[in-house]
Order: structure tokens, then sequence, then C-alpha cells
């Protein structure tokens, strides 16, 4: 869950302030906390059956198309989504990690950056499927509480900047409402554990006398343990030390003590690396699917080096077009990772439950859908007004 998303929420508290800022991001914390709690819960309702797959959920839920029709798209877009931002992160990553170590050398366009990190994703998509997962997750989660511990820390270590300043960065008032409207989209994409967690808990053996889901929900209740010491921390003490000045990354904010910096910008690219081919996987395997089974192609080497390559190139064309880290995170959070998070899982629990009305149950899921939904409609708003006021100053394909 630990993503490359801690990196911008000090940007979106400097969007937020203060008393808005604590406060989404503590409620944030409790309602992605309670869906979580409803998809580990929903895993085995039916006796003698798991549901190993969102979309499995959602077919019981919802009908076999019906269910079909509104989960996999949604997860489409966070697949796809997920892999464009890593593409900018790993490229903004890299160019830090160069600026750090080499002061004096020549400016590089994060363009070609963005291209030296894809690189790397033409040679790893080729992998058949991914038989040493725990080894890269276990690698991506070293990585990802290591930097979140430098981003603080680091913050800590320098103090306060001269003159701080906690107004809020935009000066008129459609700014300030599109800037906090873009903040709630980039605190929903750090939130964003949903979408894998049925396919964990299918690997935990399940009988009548022991289900899987009290184990798995220990592994939850930990990780979210895991998840507040990294995400609050980071939020909070980047935003104290500079205030409205911190950039959409905090790694980027940092400059001392310089080897730190350089260190932490590296294990941000070695986990987005890890974390891109996670996501691109199933993508991998719904482009092979439908090649096969609907255009006749034969399946083999062949067919994985086009399709494969041809998806890496489409998601590095993307993020070199729109190489706005913050703009992108806050449109993907909102648009694609607010539903799955944090009204999907409310609307299966009430179409599968049926809670009697006006019941505590009854009423916490519909303030869950009612906030959930007016983060997926209004955060992609004011990403996209950020993302089309970066676009005026910015020079594509230089």
């Amino acid at each position: 869950m630990v993503g490359a998303g801690v990196l911008s929420l000090p940007y979106a508290m400097s969007q937020l302030g203060w008393g808005a800022g604590v406060t989404v991001m503590i409620l944030s914390w409790i309602i992605t906390l309670y869906t979580l709690w409803q998809m580990v819960e929903m895993h085995e309702m039916v006796p003698g059956r798991r549901f190993d797959r969102y979309h499995e959920l959602g077919q019981y839920a919802f009908g076999e198309k019906l269910g079909l029709w509104i989960v996999v798209p949604q997860q489409l877009v966070v697949e796809v989504g997920v892999n464009i931002v890593y593409m900018v992160t790993g490229g903004t990553s890299l160019q830090k990690f160069h600026d750090t170590v080499c002061e004096n050398c020549k400016h590089i366009k994060l363009t070609y950056f963005i291209m030296i990190f894809a690189s790397a994703h033409f040679v790893l998509s080729q992998l058949p499927n991914f038989d040493s997962i725990s080894g890269v997750s276990l690698a991506a989660a070293v990585m990802s509480l290591s930097y979140s511990t430098i981003a603080w820390g680091a913050s800590v270590h320098n103090g306060k900047v001269a003159d701080v300043d906690y107004s809020l960065s935009a000066s008129t008032t459609p700014g300030k409402v599109f800037d906090f409207l873009a903040a709630l989209g980039s605190v929903a994409f750090a939130y964003a554990g949903h979408n894998v967690v049925l396919e964990i808990q299918a690997t935990i053996p399940s009988t009548p006398e022991k289900p899987s889901k009290k184990p798995m929900w220990r592994g939850v209740v930990v990780a979210y343990i895991v998840v507040a010491l990294c995400y609050l921390p980071v939020s909070f003490v980047g935003y104290w030390a500079f205030g409205n000045s911190v950039k959409g990354d905090i790694l980027v904010t940092l400059n001392k003590p310089k080897w730190l910096i350089a260190l932490a910008n590296m294990m941000v690219v070695i986990h987005v690396i890890g974390s891109y081919q996670i996501y691109a996987m199933p993508v991998f395997d719904m482009i092979e699917t439908v090649l096969v089974k609907k255009f006749r192609f034969p399946p083999g080497l062949t067919l994985r080096l086009i399709a494969r390559s041809t998806y890496v190139a489409f998601t590095m064309f993307l993020g070199i077009t729109f190489p706005f880290f913050s703009d992108l995170l806050s449109f993907f959070g909102g648009f694609a990772f607010a539903p799955t998070t944090y009204f999907l899982p409310c609307i299966m629990w009430l179409a599968i439950y049926k809670p009697k009305r006006f019941s505590l149950s009854w009423f916490t899921n519909w303030i869950c859908i009612i906030l959930g939904v007016l983060l997926m409609v209004l955060a992609p708003i004011g990403a996209l007004r950020n993302i089309i006021l970066s676009a005026k100053t910015y020079s594509f394909y230089q």
C-alpha cells in the first residue's frame, strides 16, 4: 500500500491547509480501513466459495454481466493510471538523483529520464509471470518504508525554511477551490490497496474452523498501522518544514544531506520498477487473452514481445506528454481510485447483506458512498484544471 503517492502528501497538505489537511488524512485512513474490512469479510461470505478477484465479487453483487462491466473497466483505469504515474515518478526521481550527484553536469530534460526508466520495463515486461513476486514485494516494501522515513527525517533534520508560510498557495478563490479538490485526489491515490486485497487473501489457506479472514484482518491492521506511521509524519512534517513552498514531490523539494536525498530517490526508482510490473501484469494478461481469443493470434514469445512492448511504449508516451507528477496523481486518485477504494465495497455490501434501513451499517455505508462519489466527480475537475495550467507553460516534445 505504501506507494509513491506518499511523496505528494505534503503538497496536498499545502493545498488543504492545516485544519482540512489533518481532517482529510485521518478521515481517509478510517474510511479506507473500513472498506478494506468489508472486502476481507466478503471474500468468504458464501459457504464453500471464495471470491479471489474483485470482479468475481462484483459479479456476485450485481449479476454476471453488469458486475464485469462495473468492476473491470475501473480496475483497468487504475492499473494503466498507476503505470503512467510511475513512469513520471521513475523519471523524476532519476533526474533528481542525477542533479544531486552531479550538480555541475549539463541539464538533461525529464523526457530522457522517463525514456531511461522505460527501457528497464521493455526488458522486465518480457518475464512470463511473477514467480518471485514475494521477492519483488519485499524489496518494494523495504524501499518505500525507507524513503518515507528519509522524507520526514530529512525534513526534521533541516528544520523549518526561513519565512515559512502556511497560507494556501493559490491567491484567487477559484484557484483555492480547484487546488483543494485536486488535493483530495492526491490523498485518494495514496490509499490504494483495495485492488489486490482479494488476490492476496486468496493465497491464505482457509477452513470452516479457521477462516482466512482472521489472519488476513490481522495483516490488514498491521499494514494500516505501518501506513499511518509512513503517511502522517511525511505529510505533516513535510508541510511543517516547507509550508506552501513544498513541491509536488517531497524528495524533489529536499536538497540536504545530499547523499541521503540521492539514496532516497534511487530507492523510489527501485520501488516503482517493481510496482510498475505488479500493476502491469493483469493488463498484459488481459491484452494477450483478447488477442488470442478474439483475434486468433498464436500465443508465444512473438505475441508477448509485441503486445507488452506496445503497452510499455504507450505508458511511456503518455508519461512524456504529461509529466506533471502531482496533477496526474490527483486526477487518477479521484477518477480511478475513489470508486474501487471508497465506495464500490460499500455498494456491494448494501447489495449483498441488505442491512436494515437507518441502521448504523446502512448509515455508515451511505456516508462512505456519498463522500466517495463526490471525490470521484470533484477531484479530477481540480486536477484537470491544474494539468491545463501546467500544459500552458510547458513546451511539449522540445
